[in-house]
């Protein structure tokens, strides 16, 4: 393991300050993926900046409906909030559906979201691999790519997006609040936060040097919206998503969608919008046929390998089992 430096950050703007000094500089906030990259030597970074203990670790749910979530906040101690749980369940869904519940008490929102991939040619230092070292090659493509991509995907790099949380959030279409080390604040769509592989692998998000995730903001959930996360994977707990579907749907009077969000995770670089799918199902009848037509338009796009194109069958079946129970559920209600 590298020799690295450590300092703890009193305030955002020390941690810019410290982050600016150093190209080599990384933020810290729970470690649960970085601390492991470090021990594999796939991350060697010269300073090690603590923001764990900056204010960023509230809940605070406005009287419009929207929720301000601070970056700080444990993995754990958002999917127990009530009003979390009450109004955006498949978030907390998501959220417990990820790791292990000891490794939920230490992880924080800002670090799941920039988490990286669990492919064992990137974890693997003895093997060339785009992501980790540009231009060395994607050996995942003729190799071991079972768990990998199969939306997204370039001649590049096929690896997929490890974390649920993000899939949830990019279902609610929620917007992650940034600072950069001169201070400046923006805002991005945690949809749009990362990029899709081309052919800068290694640029996996449309972060720059030091900017720091400080909170993340759900707005209101849609009326009357049913909401679910399921995730299919090879055992019931501490596996990563095979596939999983995020999804919130509400019906109409008259029985049509009137509104619909769905996000896949398991089978991209990112987690996915499935936006051809909600557009063929918007104001539509949601019959199995209908589902299944959406669906599968959904996945057309994809560029499966031999070992992993079952997931475009086990994708398209999960996205039409996730929205038919919602659907039968605001039936029954």
């Amino acid at each position: 393991m590298k020799e690295f430096a450590y300092a703890r950050a009193g305030d955002a703007a020390e941690a810019a300050a410290l982050m600016a000094e150093r190209p080599d500089a990384t933020y810290l906030g729970g470690g649960t993926n970085l601390v492991d990259l470090m021990k594999l030597g796939v991350a060697g970074p010269g300073l090690l900046i603590d923001v764990s203990r900056l204010p960023y670790d509230r809940i605070e749910h406005r009287d419009d409906g929207s929720v301000l979530i601070g970056a700080t906040v444990r993995n754990g101690d958002l999917a127990g909030d009530p009003g979390v749980r009450e109004r955006f369940p498949l978030l907390a869904q998501a959220l417990l559906a990820g790791a292990s519940g000891q490794l939920r008490t230490v992880a924080t929102v800002g670090g799941n979201l920039l988490q990286r991939t669990r492919c064992v040619y990137f974890q693997d230092v003895s093997k060339p691999c785009n992501k980790r070292e540009p231009g060395s090659g994607c050996p995942a493509i003729g190799g071991a790519h079972r768990d990998l991509a199969v939306l997204g995907t370039s001649d590049h790099c096929v690896a997929s997006h490890p974390s649920d949380m993000a899939v949830g959030l990019v279902a609610l279409d929620a917007v992650a609040h940034l600072r950069s080390v001169d201070g400046a604040t923006r805002t991005v769509p945690v949809a749009e936060l990362y990029r899709l592989p081309g052919d800068t692998p290694h640029r996996e998000t449309v972060l720059g040097h030091g900017d720091l995730v400080t909170a993340v903001e759900l707005p209101p959930p849609p009326g009357g919206a049913a909401m679910r996360y399921r995730k299919v994977r090879d055992r019931w707990s501490y596996a990563f998503a095979l596939v999983s579907v995020a999804a919130s749907v509400s019906v109409a009077d008259d029985g049509t969608l009137a509104d619909v969000r769905i996000a896949l995770g398991g089978v991209a670089p990112l987690p996915w919008r499935a936006r051809i799918a909600e557009e063929r199902l918007r104001g539509g009848v949601p019959d199995e046929e209908t589902l299944r037509e959406a669906a599968r338009a959904e996945l057309a796009q994809a560029r499966p390998l031999p070992d992993n194109a079952f997931k475009v069958d086990l994708a398209t079946d999960l996205i039409v089992a996730v929205i038919r129970d919602l659907v039968a559920r605001k039936d029954r209600a």
